[in-house]
């Protein structure tokens, strides 16, 4: 072996363990950074010289630079980013409506509901007195306006629900985007066997967790490492091409499909399903629930109400107490707010009467909506708000602790521990100066040989 061999082996070795170097540097650099994977260096023989009797070795080389990840972990927590986003979006959903009816509590529509009854039982103890019959208008109005803030504050929520959805529709499309870019530039790296990919494979990972947050995906990869993407059955990203969404809303009925309209997402997961969810069906559900309890009350005071005489010369008839009732708005006969006297009680016309008012109040006890009363309707509902709530609180705990789980242990397998680094530099930079004493020595060698001649 020739000294000029000394001096390539020297070489390449400089090469090799200044790369390794490098590699190492970028790891401690990323340490905090959590989106990152810790890259290996993967060291080989170079291939040794056979045209002599006795190969030499032709020294080392840095042959590849391996990115450490863990596929399954990574498919786990994407599927779980799906549920917890679901179950954490449903949460904040339930609990925006559960706070606008307050309850229990005195300004609750249970007990406003009860409160409204009552009245009529307490003007059936004095029928002609004014006080009674003023406090039998206010319970009404207060039962009403109760029960218009919460129709029209789910209603706002429906609306901003649908702004969110459009919102991270647009989200959704930007980061299908983004995907195919770096799809397209993993893929021409890799195509014609370029520089390492790891760091655009990293940010694509990123991009892909943060679209499972939104809604259900899939993902698999090519020979090339290109990621091809589906959200809710439809392809999203295919290899180096992006599909883009839009929100639509048909018969009060909002869905994801692609720009031309050919497909729609069949949606399960993430937030985007929670939000379809919730303005799909559980909202015109609840509104549904209030709609059954309002217009009872409506249709069974009214019945009752204009069957009964007024309090006025000569008594009236055929009076309704409530004027209308349409999504959530239940207004009161403004005749009857004017002059209260007109509230019918008598069921004969004569003053002392006071069976209306009687029947009126036992409508409290009475099963008018499904076999059950108002009231008992109306606290299922709330409870079973409560339920559906709750329900969701305890998943999102349970996929909490799952998720810290599979991040501890992406963390431990693909992480960056800044003291083996530390070793990896010293044990580097050891095998640098020998390479770099090498070629003095084959320096001297040489030096040798020349001073002979």
């Amino acid at each position: 072996m020739g000294v000029n061999k000394l001096f390539d082996i020297s070489r390449t070795s400089l090469s090799a363990y200044q790369k390794a170097l490098a590699v190492t540097s970028n790891n401690i650099a990323n340490a905090n950074n959590p989106n990152y994977s810790r890259q290996n260096v993967v060291l080989a023989t170079e291939i040794p010289d056979m045209r002599t009797k006795i190969a030499f070795g032709s020294g080392v080389r840095l042959d590849d630079i391996v990115r450490v990840k863990n596929e399954i972990t990574e498919t786990q927590i994407r599927t779980y980013n799906q549920s917890y986003s679901f179950a954490d979006k449903q949460s904040s959903i339930l609990g925006q409506i559960e706070s606008l009816l307050s309850e229990p509590s005195e300004l609750g529509l249970s007990n406003l509901i009860s409160g409204f009854f009552n009245s009529w039982d307490e003007l059936a103890v004095n029928p002609t007195s004014v006080p009674l019959r003023n406090n039998v208008v206010q319970s009404a109005q207060q039962m009403a306006t109760k029960l218009e803030n919460i129709y029209s504050g789910i209603t706002r929520v429906k609306s901003d629900l649908k702004n969110e959805s459009s919102d991270i529709v647009d989200q959704l499309n930007g980061l299908t985007e983004q995907i195919r870019v770096l799809n397209r530039q993993v893929y021409e790296a890799n195509a014609t066997g370029g520089s390492s990919v790891n760091d655009l494979l990293d940010k694509r990972d990123e991009l892909i967790n943060q679209l499972s947050k939104l809604a259900n995906i899939n993902v698999s990869y090519d020979e090339f490492n290109v990621a091809n993407i589906s959200i809710g059955g439809v392809f999203a990203v295919d290899r180096i091409q992006s599909t883009q969404f839009k929100l639509t809303e048909t018969g009060g009925k909002i869905k994801i499909t692609t720009e031309d309209g050919a497909a729609s997402l069949a949606l399960n997961g993430g937030e985007l399903f929670a939000l379809s969810k919730a303005y799909n069906t559980q909202i015109p559900s609840y509104q549904n629930e209030l709609d059954l309890v309002a217009r009872a009350v409506y249709e069974q005071v009214n019945t009752l109400h204009s069957s009964g005489y007024s309090n006025t010369e000569p008594p009236a008839t055929g009076i309704n107490f409530f004027s209308s009732y349409d999504n959530g708005v239940l207004k009161l006969n403004s005749e009857i707010v004017d002059n209260v006297n007109l509230i019918s009680i008598s069921e004969d016309g004569t003053s002392g009467n006071n069976s209306i008012a009687l029947q009126i109040s036992k409508l409290q006890d009475e099963k008018l909506i499904d076999g059950i009363t108002i009231s008992e309707k109306y606290s299922n509902f709330v409870s079973g708000l409560g339920n559906d709530k709750r329900v969701q609180e305890q998943n999102l705990e349970s996929y909490e602790l799952v998720l810290n789980q599979l991040e501890l242990q992406k963390a431990e397998y693909s992480g960056v521990s800044v003291d083996e680094e530390m070793v990896n530099v010293l044990k580097f930079q050891r095998s640098y100066d020998a390479s770099a004493r090498l070629i003095k020595v084959a320096d001297e060698i040489l030096q040798t040989l020349l001073s002979m001649v």
